[in-house]
């Protein structure tokens, strides 16, 4: 394993062990979605150029939108959580209070 896939691959685990267990706030876990799609977004543009393919060089840029997608809902929801609950913390949402 390379120096290169193993600091991908150590990015998407840190951020996904993140995800997992620092769920306090809504910004927190928005940030460790985005690392997440950042590395596999990193590693799969990598991964052409080192096989030698041409093919399949769209599917960064799609996932590169996605997640610029994801990133502006995200921010969405977290403008209306704020306004609504008046704090950001994920222990104050309940799905039975809507």
């Amino acid at each position: 394993m390379s120096p290169l896939h193993l600091c991908f691959y150590s990015a998407f685990t840190l951020s996904s062990l993140g995800l997992a267990f620092h769920r306090t706030h809504l910004v927190s876990a928005l940030l460790c979605l985005e690392s997440m799609m950042l590395s596999m977004y990193m590693t799969l543009s990598i991964w052409p150029v080192e096989n030698q393919m041409t093919s399949s060089t769209l599917t960064p840029m799609m996932m590169l939108t996605f997640s610029a997608c994801e990133a502006g809902t995200g921010l969405a929801m977290l403008v209306a959580t704020t306004r609504t609950h008046g704090s950001d913390q994920l222990h104050n949402l309940n799905l039975l209070q809507c």
